[in-house]
This record gives C-alpha cells, sequence and structure tokens, in this order.
C-alpha cells in the first residue's frame, strides 16, 4: 500500500449504493470539501436521499457516466453488482473503493481523524477496519480540536519564513524548534 491524499476539492467523484455504507462515504467526501459528487442509487434510503439532495440520480451510472469520475465509491450492492460496476470503471482507469470487498478495491478508505486542515489517516489496507477504527478513536483523544488552531499558525510561520528567504531545511528545522517551545508532542502544552 502506498497511502496518498486525493484532493476531492478538484476531483470528479461517484457514490453508487443505496444505503448506510453510501451515506458513510457521501459524508466522508462532503467532510474532506468534495465539490463534484454524484450519487448514484437504483433504491436509496431516506437517510441517503436526503443527503444526497439533487446530488442523487435514482439509478445506478452507465459506463458514459462512470467514464466522467476519477474516483468511485460503491457500497451497500451484492457482490455481483458491485464487481461488474468496479470492472467497468477500473477499465476506464477509475480507481474505485468497494465497502467491505477488498479484492475489488483500488483504493483503501483509511479511518480519518481531520481537525481543520490536519488530516490523520490510519490504514490496515482493508485486512482490520476495527482495528483502525479503535485507533482513529484513540487518535482523536490525543490530536484534539486545538490542532486546527495549531496547523493555522505554523501555515503562517511557514509563509513568513519562506517569504524571508529561508530553505525548506531551514524551515523546518524553524517548525520544529517552534513545536518544541510550545510542547504540542510533549503533552506539557497548556492549551
Amino acid at each position: 500500500m502506498l497511502p496518498l491524499a486525493l484532493d476531492v476539492t478538484r476531483l470528479s467523484v461517484a457514490v453508487v449504493g443505496r444505503g448506510a455504507g453510501a451515506l458513510r462515504r457521501l459524508a466522508l467526501l462532503d467532510d474532506a470539501g468534495a465539490r463534484r459528487v454524484a450519487v448514484f442509487a437504483d433504491a436509496p434510503e431516506p437517510a441517503l436521499e436526503r443527503a444526497a439532495g439533487a446530488r442523487l440520480t435514482r439509478r445506478l451510472p452507465c459506463a458514459a457516466e462512470l467514464a466522467e469520475t476519477a474516483v468511485l465509491f460503491i457500497a451497500d450492492l451484492p457482490e455481483p453488482l458491485a464487481a461488474s460496476l468496479a470492472a467497468t470503471a477500473r477499465a476506464a482507469g477509475i480507481l474505485v473503493n468497494v465497502e467491505d470487498q477488498t479484492a475489488l478495491c483500488d483504493v483503501h478508505v483509511p479511518a480519518i481523524v481531520r481537525r481543520g486542515d490536519l488530516t490523520v489517516a490510519i490504514s490496515t489496507g482493508g485486512q482490520a477496519p476495527g482495528l483502525a477504527r479503535l485507533l482513529r478513536q484513540w487518535l482523536e483523544t490525543i490530536v484534539d480540536a486545538r490542532w486546527s488552531e495549531r496547523i493555522r499558525v505554523l501555515a503562517q510561520r511557514r509563509r513568513a519564513w519562506r517569504a524571508a528567504g529561508h530553505t525548506p531545511r531551514e524551515v523546518s528545522g524553524f517548525t520544529r524548534s517552534l513545536i518544541e517551545r510550545q510542547g504540542w508532542l510533549s503533552g506539557r502544552d497548556a492549551a
């Protein structure tokens, strides 16, 4: 596995499913700021229908519609149907994730802790999602809401250091020094 972060604000994404799994994938994309999301459901559960709103197409996608996406998420479909959609998408060069069907996946969705622009992802390559979920819950207690502001401060300082002509190596050192002075990773920070 090679962990990558996809900028879904720039990519076209599709979610195909009927219920809770598709709803989770849609919420994940919405939380990540996805702007171009198509949702296909031949029999959507009411919660999915509400969350998808105008993005919902009340049928499964055709090959041409799949070809317009960069990443396809499939959930809540029987394995033969999911496999057929995944094969069609893959033939068009689309990255595919099928919930709970590792053999059909090109990409896996990690457990995520998000604090503003800070994203911590935990993946077991689809082998132990329960462990990834437990690690996420544990990390949520350590990587708390304060990290959103810390990222903002670091980004502001980084821009200033770069504008002053400092090299990436120097900026890295300044970043380390600031974090150590603040005690952000030692547990001694006050707030």
